[in-house]
């Protein structure tokens, strides 16, 4: 078994690729708290993994197309044919040193298509792996994770503009990259085929961002809300670029999203409506799904706390479900954008223009 020093193969994937100053680092399937994981090649795209000062190519068409990765404490332990590896840190890129097209996989829990530079390290057991995007390949795989099939254009379009404002100013949630794939941050999952609905959406809003008072902010947006949107002050949240504003949306007035649910006493302690921390917290107890929205209304019965609410998710920023109905009525994504977020305007963050 060889050994390689930790930090060469970063070195050797930022002198074969500079990062682009509007790259973003995204820390993936972290949700699973992985112990081991594989990286394979796909069809007719070769990568290349790199460690320490060597290179091992990995290829569908040869045996070696895949490797696994392990943890062992804060060391990687690697196989690779019949190879077996042991560093602190490994990259992957295409032949070139750039951005590659491969499956990052946890054995019998997920699989998934990711489109950038993969750097992995671990720590205390855990595998970290971290995919680097340009900003527009991360909105593509933004909005395909946060749109449903056959979404108007318009609202995609809206929605992607949300996405790369939340990408350009959002920076820094993390202590190892720039934000995660969970709500915590935003979803992403597989990028898009070129000639589907979010690819073209993606590139016609190309590089507009939302901006405040001259700043680029954090675009916040929700599954759907009560008939009308929050404010963070609403939410117990601290102010920020962005005041936000409480907008009327006519789709959820006229069909909320309706839920019930029962929690324990116990899991229920701490818990009130409109305070997205405690919501979040009580979550992290009694499931994700037990909770999908701040507004609701408490009932004590029996042992147990009936709650009534409505919603999905924080319900501040953009409605996507209001989005899609005013894009279904005719309405453009400017006009979308303007609705949710007023007082704000839409600029190039390439060029810095405004494009109002």
């Amino acid at each position: 078994m060889r050994t390689f020093t930790a930090r060469v193969a970063i070195q050797v994937l930022v002198t074969a690729a500079a990062v682009h100053a509007q790259d973003v680092r995204i820390g993936v399937l972290g949700l699973f708290h992985p112990s081991q994981m594989t990286v394979s090649s796909i069809p007719g795209a070769a990568i290349i993994l790199h460690v320490g000062a060597e290179d091992f190519p990995l290829d569908s068409t040869s045996s070696s197309s895949k490797v696994v990765v392990r943890s062992r404490g804060d060391e990687l332990a690697l196989a690779y044919g019949a190879q077996s590896l042991t560093t602190h840190t490994i990259a992957f890129t295409s032949r070139e040193g750039g951005v590659a097209d491969f499956v990052l996989a946890i054995p019998g829990k997920i699989a998934r298509h990711y489109r950038g530079r993969l750097e992995i390290t671990c720590k205390s057991g855990e595998l970290i792996p971290v995919v680097t995007m340009d900003l527009e390949s991360a909105v593509a795989s933004v909005v395909a994770a946060e749109t449903m099939p056959r979404e108007p254009i318009e609202a995609l379009k809206a929605q992607a503009v949300a996405a790369r404002s939340y990408f350009v100013a959002g920076k820094g949630r993390h202590d190892n990259f720039d934000f995660c794939d969970t709500t915590h941050c935003q979803f992403l999952r597989s990028p898009p085929a070129a000639e589907s609905s979010v690819a073209k959406a993606v590139d016609a809003t190309r590089g507009l961002v939302l901006e405040f008072d001259s700043h680029v902010f954090a675009a916040m947006y929700t599954r759907s809300c009560s008939g009308r949107t929050h404010t963070p002050a609403e939410m117990g949240f601290p102010a920020g670029v962005y005041p936000y504003y409480s907008v009327q949306c006519a789709y959820c007035q006229r069909h909320p999203a309706r839920w019930e649910s029962r929690i324990s006493q116990k899991n229920a302690a701490g818990l009130v409506p409109l305070n997205e921390a405690a919501r979040l917290r009580v979550a992290r107890k009694a499931g994700w799904q037990t909770i999908p929205s701040n507004d609701f209304k408490m009932k004590k019965e029996n042992q147990q706390v009936l709650l009534d609410g409505i919603g999905q998710g924080h319900g501040i920023g953009l409605c996507q479900a209001g989005s899609k109905a005013m894009a279904e009525h005719g309405a453009n994504f400017r006009e979308i954008l303007e609705h949710y977020y007023p007082n704000t305007v839409r600029v190039d963050a390439r060029a810095e223009t405004s494009t109002r």
